[in-house]
């Protein structure tokens, strides 16, 4: 199922509650959008999670769904609220307290992309910014909800996947600090998104295939996570970030030589992870 906001595909049987879903892989950009904006259309892709998408496009394989974003990120960002507007950005938005994700220009419509690069000349109209909420997030939202009440239905639970990459300066931090350089982090929002022992089979599924994994550190999950994490309603939320330089060239953004084999070792974690939706499990919380 395609339409502008969303790629949806689905398994040949829905074995799974499992639902894998990338809000921030898209790279088809709106040609006025890239007309108004100040970079070019390399840069402009910075911010984007390149091919997360073919990464995880396996999923509908071992009986789960998975859902894509249909427009970029640079344009609209599907993990933040749709509140969460920069009143630099957009004309007519007042200041309501301190939101350190619009603060810093990464509102439901960016500012800037990576590293702080501005995206427009001047502000944008408040009717352009509703009209994009309106046509992509909402339907995006809205087939993502459908996806997890029909897991919830069909299994009594429902475990989100929601997929990202980051870049490899990301972890420099903690490098840095003696500890081994993380490969994947999973974020549950400590603990508040998700069941501890879902995550503990996420975390083993991914270090039995050779991953160094860390947990919230630095990434514990933004809106996504948040907002679908509902543990007590057995509605369970993982964000999983993926270094980029396992797999891609970041400067030129491009598949790396690895990505062949990263994607065969991936999709072993994928069939996994379906694979602990399709039993069920004896969780405390249940």
């Amino acid at each position: 199922m395609q339409n502008d906001a969303f790629d949806l595909i689905l398994p040949e049987r829905r074995t799974s509650c499992a639902v894998f879903a990338s809000p921030h892989s898209a790279r088809n950009y709106p040609h006025a959008f890239v007309r108004q904006s100040v970079l070019d259309e390399h840069i402009i892709r910075s911010s984007e999670d390149a091919f997360v998408d073919q990464l995880f496009g396996c999923a509908p394989e071992f009986g789960a769904p998975f859902l894509k974003a249909g427009v970029p990120r640079a344009y609209l960002d599907l993990n933040r609220s749709p509140d969460e507007l920069d009143p630099a950005l957009i004309e007519g938005v007042e200041k309501h307290g301190h939101n350190p994700r619009v603060a810093s220009g990464l509102g439901v419509i960016p500012r800037v992309v990576a590293n702080g690069r501005a995206i427009y000349r001047g502000k944008l109209r408040r009717a352009e910014a509703q009209r994009r909420i309106d046509q992509y997030w909402y339907p995006y939202h809205h087939a993502l909800q459908n996806l997890l009440d029909q897991a919830l239905s069909d299994h009594g639970r429902a475990i989100l996947i929601d997929c990202h990459s980051m870049p490899h300066e990301a972890m420099d931090g903690i490098a840095r600090s003696g500890v081994k350089r993380p490969e994947i982090v999973l974020g549950d929002r400590f603990g508040a998104a998700a069941n501890g022992e879902i995550v503990d089979r996420i975390e083993s599924a991914f270090a039995t295939a050779g991953f160094v994994v860390s947990r919230n550190a630095p990434f514990a999950g933004a809106y996504v996570t948040q907002a679908y994490g509902r543990p007590s309603r057995q509605q369970h939320a993982i964000q999983v970030e993926i270094d980029r330089s396992i797999y891609m060239n970041e400067i030129l953004i491009r598949p790396n030589k690895n990505f062949d084999a990263f994607q065969r070792t991936l999709r072993g974690v994928i069939a996994e992870i379906s694979a602990i939706g399709q039993r069920r499990m004896p969780l405390a919380a249940e």
